[in-house]
């Protein structure tokens, strides 16, 4: 029986809370590899991950979704203005959505993302990558950019966790905790059982997510603002992606800390953080203290999805900073 004390699911919104009572032109046009609308691209040991073109622009973002565990369909539908001036080219990564669901659990590391990600750079051709990443994504799109030297030319950072580790998930789950009532944290506990468990994985799933949104938007915003779906993937993908690769890529990650490397992080940065986000802004200010070329925006009246919240302060930031504006 799955204990009915969920741990943290990071994702791009709520982790799954304690309950103590979530372009340059030149360098990002896609390459000749693939012109399908959407696919699948092979990376290391035969994994197979699905892709998904959005946008007809000459310069390719390829878009990082949160997680670990879910899949790029949260996204997606809110990322149509982007589409407009952008081609978006959104993947799946291992462990969620339609993407291959190892059998081999220990294929979840952050090292096996960090893989994929350098699969679809070569799958489509690409010599840098233009990367926009939510919520655990960033962890994902530095700590690529990290180990492959000159192979990233710009990336936004979408309500980013910190770049260490230190007592986040402590202050995190405390400030998720405040903004939910005792029912609503005990009705999550049972949806998210349910969903793991239970016989109707995508009923429990879009329950879970009904509450888990709230304490992830700024105070008065309502769910329905969100029009990506986090409950489209299979039932399989759903349940191995929420009870397994979380649990195993979080822990691949341990005490991390990135601080040490992100002074020799030669990569323009753009950082954009809700105000009333539950991830410390202190802490996030950390990337930009470190980073020689990071900057941070504060979204007032936003939190985990300033994208959806504040699209006006948001599109056009990340549209003047990838047309070169610093």
């Amino acid at each position: 029986m799955l204990n009915t004390t969920p741990r943290f699911f990071l994702f791009s919104i709520i982790s799954l809370i304690t309950m103590s009572s979530s372009c340059n032109d030149n360098n990002a046009r896609q390459g000749g590899a693939s012109t399908a609308r959407e696919g699948y691209f092979t990376s290391e040991s035969d994994i197979r991950l699905y892709y998904r073109i959005l946008g007809q622009g000459p310069d390719t973002l390829v878009v990082v979704h949160g997680g670990p565990g879910m899949d790029s369909e949260y996204m997606i539908a809110d990322f149509e203005p982007l589409a407009e001036q952008f081609k978006l080219l959104f993947y799946d990564q291992r462990g969620g959505g339609r993407s291959t669901l190892p059998e081999d659990t220990s294929r979840l590391h952050m090292t096996d993302h960090l893989a994929d990600l350098e699969a679809l750079r070569q799958h489509f051709g690409f010599e840098k990558l233009n990367l926009v990443a939510h919520s655990f994504g960033p962890a994902l799109a530095a700590s690529y950019a990290l180990t492959h030297p000159g192979r990233v030319e710009r990336m936004v950072f979408l309500g980013p966790v910190p770049p260490m580790r230190e007592n986040f998930w402590e202050r995190f789950g405390e400030a998720v905790n405040r903004r939910l009532t005792p029912p609503e944290k005990k009705e999550l506990s049972e949806q998210y059982n349910a969903m793991i468990e239970g016989p109707d994985t995508k009923e429990a799933c879009r329950k879970f997510w009904a509450i888990a949104l709230k304490p992830r938007l700024a105070a008065g915003r309502r769910v329905s603002i969100i029009k990506g779906d986090c409950c489209a993937a299979s039932a399989e993908a759903i349940r191995y992606g929420m009870s397994i690769t979380n649990n195993v890529t979080l822990s691949s990650m341990g005490n991390w800390d990135y601080r040490p490397e992100l002074p020799l992080l030669d990569v323009p940065t753009l950082i954009l953080h809700g105000e009333e986000e539950a991830i410390p802004m202190d802490m996030v200010e950390e990337w930009v203290d470190d980073m020689p070329h990071a900057q941070l925006i504060k979204v007032p009246r936003a939190a985990h999805f300033p994208y959806v919240e504040r699209p006006e302060v948001v599109w056009p930031a990340i549209t003047a900073f990838f047309r070169g504006g610093d």
